[in-house]
């Protein structure tokens, strides 16, 4: 009797098994972004906060490997918003809820749900815009970077906010991250930056030492960071305008008295 060998997997099989391997991480992101929400219901802040930062790296993985193994599709895209809406605008909103907004009442579940509208609203620009454009700008604020300004506060002052002053503070932080995010000012997305290439020392040194000002004292500097890249957008915007203005303004004319 003649033993049948196994069938090898055929390469067709192998791709399909491919372009499951990004949605896999795109299930993560979900994952935990849904147990981020879960803990900020159950008062447990902090791990929710770092479960959304969990999010963000499998966010950013889930994409980079579909590049690499070649396996993007439109169903991916989709899906990875889905993932994104759920991750970097529901989970932040309830956290930032549960932090810092219960105490306004309605008011506070309007700016949280605001937030997610924001979100969700960027999310949808991006998906229509991606393949227009120049690539090395996001035209506003990316979600990933509006869930990080939220969930760094809440990690660096973990104490619920309980003062109407506190909350208004809160309430005015997540309403300007949100009309950042549905702005049209311009952000890097350092798209362009080529790693392989040779560096400066001076930027090779710049790089290390934020690296250890990140490794000795993460959440500040995380935050700085993270407060710098905010700030760059409008800050760019507004020296463009002065800029334009300037070089649209007409020359001043000179009288020359008759005397002379």
């Amino acid at each position: 009797m003649r033993l049948r060998r196994p069938k090898r997997p055929s390469r067709e099989s192998f791709r399909r098994g491919i372009f499951l391997l990004p949605s896999l991480f795109t299930v993560g992101n979900m994952l935990a972004g849904f147990a981020s929400i879960l803990h900020s219901i159950g008062g447990r802040l902090e791990q929710a906060g770092w479960l959304i930062f969990l999010a963000g790296i499998l966010d950013g993985l889930d994409g980079r490997i579909a590049r690499l193994t070649k396996s993007t599709s439109e169903f991916g895209k989709e899906y990875d918003s889905l993932a994104d809406v759920v991750s970097f605008g529901v989970a932040p909103a309830v956290l930032a809820f549960q932090w810092g907004l219960s105490g306004m009442g309605r008011l506070g579940w309007v700016a949280a749900f605001l937030f997610v509208v924001a979100g969700s609203v960027r999310l949808a620009r991006f998906n229509v815009r991606a393949d227009h454009g120049d690539r090395r700008y996001f035209v506003g604020l990316p979600i990933p970077g509006g869930a990080g300004a939220v969930t760094l506060l809440v990690l660096i002052a973990p104490e619920p906010v309980l003062t109407p002053t506190g909350s208004l503070l809160v309430c005015l932080f997540v309403l300007t991250v949100a009309l950042l995010m549905v702005s049209t000012i311009r952000y890097r997305s350092f798209k362009d930056l080529d790693l392989r290439q040779r560096w400066p020392a001076k930027a090779f040194f710049f790089i290390a030492a934020v690296l250890s000002l990140v490794a000795f004292s993460p959440l500040p500097a995380m935050g700085v960071m993270l407060g710098i890249y905010l700030l760059s957008g409008p800050v760019g915007w507004l020296l463009h305008r002065l800029r334009r203005e300037r070089t649209a303004s007409p020359p001043k004319e000179v009288s020359v008295g008759e005397g002379s």
